[in-house]
């Protein structure tokens, strides 16, 4: 075979203090810590994840070459919705049945099995109602509107969103084959949401894509604008159809009053004779067509292209290698056949009147007067710009060949079902190991901005805050920051030590009035059971080490973060190795 066999027990061996199993139900204190902060053994997953699976092209390709672990001893401990499931026959049997075990996962998926109608407030804030998350961090956001924003400087998602819900469940897995195939599973779901007109739990519902967040998060919000486009679309197509309803009903009898008595529906040509207004959205105010004193109304336009980063990339490569502008001609094309569709007698400078405003004078100057030499032009009428009265002129090419068509019955600019399937297609071959990083970085932005609002109110802390952010800033905007995944997860860890136990991080750092801040705490003890029996690590004055620490001995290699079991029992790991 092409590809490496990947044991699914991988995971398995990679323990912290907060991985245990649970002897009851009484919760862990990792699940405890994590309704507050993500948890650092989470990350460790996802990084574990970026750095295994370089090699396999796609997550299909992820499920065919590696091997799961014992299906007896995961299937032994099934949670009681797992049970239920059973008894009520559930269609989620089998998903149910290899999922049982990880709450996370399951609540994840009845998530987007049962999406509950949201308002999305602002990257920094939470839902208004109906949040995925488990976390109540919201006032948090709100009191410390000056929080780094994580997920533009490393290039994740926003806190509490979709991306960092799954990227947690995801992460609460223990086998390769077990992440592929949840994720499988999600984008079957987020397949049915796009067929049944329902939006997407933890996304805005109506935002164009955030090029500053991971290209996972830009697609999610695509799917989600094509959802309120698409409802956009079928109301106004039936305003179009009640219109042209009424004036089937109108023509069978004589018009009654005049078409004033309902503007919005006829309008006056520049022959007198009375024609529908098409597309029509709502009256400008004081504003008339130059020719036939007719109110301006705005048409309903055409959406312009959704554009993702890679779209972007692609587009200005196209424009650079051919040169064409023809995605910009359509739009204006399009935006002048609806205009004519809504104004019936406009001319030119009627649409550019309103759709470039800085091209048109209402009244001509003397030296104006003077260099042109249009017959036409009066300072009644004001007049267009120089570039627009120019032989050759692109506007008013298109002018003359653009016709009186409303926006829903043009040929579509943007195919909202051809773009979604293309984004579901690429879920189901995403690269795992890109799949993996946009997720890490996700849960690390999320992680960050949450502690960041958690420590904000204490000035010392958050001096210390500091260094690690910077460090996972700089270091995450690198090129290769993914072979320093492993110190990155060890400075979240410490991240999260500082946003759940303030007050003993404090203790255990800040010098005494009568100490040199130099002699401060060292580091690590070096006594291997003292650390374990240790609920956390001693602080150094800084929180990075510039150097690693020395074997005790000739003959002993040294080791990194997740190949020395005492080094991963500490729970406050400011040493990077």
């Amino acid at each position: 075979m092409s590809f490496p066999i990947f044991d699914g027990n991988i995971y398995i061996s990679i323990r912290t203090p907060y991985l245990k199993e649970k002897e009851d139900d009484s919760p862990t204190s990792d699940e405890v810590n994590g309704n507050i902060i993500p948890s650092a053994s989470v990350l460790r997953q996802l990084a574990i994840g970026v750095e295994t699976t370089k090699v396999i092209k796609s997550m299909k390709d992820l499920i065919i070459v590696s091997r799961d672990s014992s299906p007896v001893k995961e299937r032994s401990g099934l949670s009681l919705s797992a049970v239920k499931s059973f008894v009520v026959g559930d269609r989620d049997d089998k998903f149910a049945l290899e999922f049982g075990r990880d709450e996370k996962v399951m609540s994840f998926i009845q998530s987007l099995q049962n999406p509950v109608h949201f308002t999305y407030c602002n990257p920094c804030k939470m839902f208004a109602e109906g949040n995925l998350s488990r976390r109540k961090t919201g006032p948090l956001f709100e009191t410390y509107t000056s929080i780094t924003n994580f997920a533009k400087e490393l290039h994740g998602a926003p806190p509490e969103n979709f991306v960092t819900e799954l990227a947690e469940a995801v992460g609460s897995l223990r086998t390769l084959k077990k992440m592929a195939l949840f994720w499988s599973r999600v984008v079957e779901e987020l397949r049915r949401l796009w067929s049944e007109g329902q939006y997407i739990p933890g996304i805005p519902e109506d935002k164009v894509p955030d090029i500053n967040s991971c290209l996972l998060y830009q697609q999610l919000q695509v799917i989600n604008c094509c959802i309120s486009r698409k409802r956009r679309r079928a109301i106004v197509t039936e305003s179009l159809e009640a219109v042209l309803k009424q004036a089937k009903n109108n023509a069978d009898k004589s018009l009654p009053g005049g078409y004033m008595e309902n503007p919005l529906v006829y309008a006056k040509d520049s022959s007198g004779e009375h024609v529908l207004r098409l597309g029509a959205d709502k009256q400008l105010e004081n504003t008339t067509l130059l020719d036939t004193g007719e109110p301006v109304y705005t048409p309903v336009l055409q959406e312009g292209p959704l554009l993702t980063e890679d779209v972007i990339k692609e587009t200005e490569e196209f424009v650079l290698r051919t040169g064409s502008v023809g995605a910009g001609c359509s739009q204006l094309l399009s935006d002048m056949q609806a205009f004519k569709a809504a104004n019936p007698g406009c001319i030119l400078e009627d649409f550019i009147r309103w759709h470039s405003p800085p091209d048109w004078t209402e009244s001509l100057t003397d030296d104006d007067t003077k260099e042109s030499d249009d017959e036409n032009l009066s300072p009644s009428r004001g007049h267009l710009s120089i570039r627009m009265r120019k032989a050759g002129n692109l506007w008013r090419e298109l002018w003359e060949t653009a016709k009186p068509i409303p926006a829903v019955r043009q040929s579509p600019l943007y195919y909202e079902d051809l773009s979604v399937e293309g984004i579901l297609h690429g879920f189901e071959n995403i690269s795992p190991s890109g799949f993996f990083e946009q997720l890490f970085l996700s849960l690390l932005s999320s992680g960050c901005a949450i502690a960041e609002a958690r420590i904000s109110s204490n000035e010392y802390l958050y001096n210390l805050f500091k260094e690690s952010k910077d460090y996972i800033i700089i270091t995450c905007q690198g090129k290769n920051w993914v072979e320093k995944a492993q110190e990155i997860c060890q400075v979240y860890e410490t991240v999260t030590v500082m946003a759940l136990n303030p007050d003993m991080v404090i203790r255990l750092t800040k010098p005494k009035h009568d100490q040199n801040p130099a002699s401060v705490l060292e580091t690590q003890s070096e006594d291997p059971k003292s650390q374990k029996d240790s609920p956390t690590t001693v602080l150094s004055p800084t929180v990075f080490s510039k150097k690693p620490p020395k074997p005790t001995s000739p003959n002993e290699k040294q080791v990194g973060y997740f190949d020395n079991e005492r080094i991963a029992d500490a729970v406050l790991p400011f040493k990077i190795v």
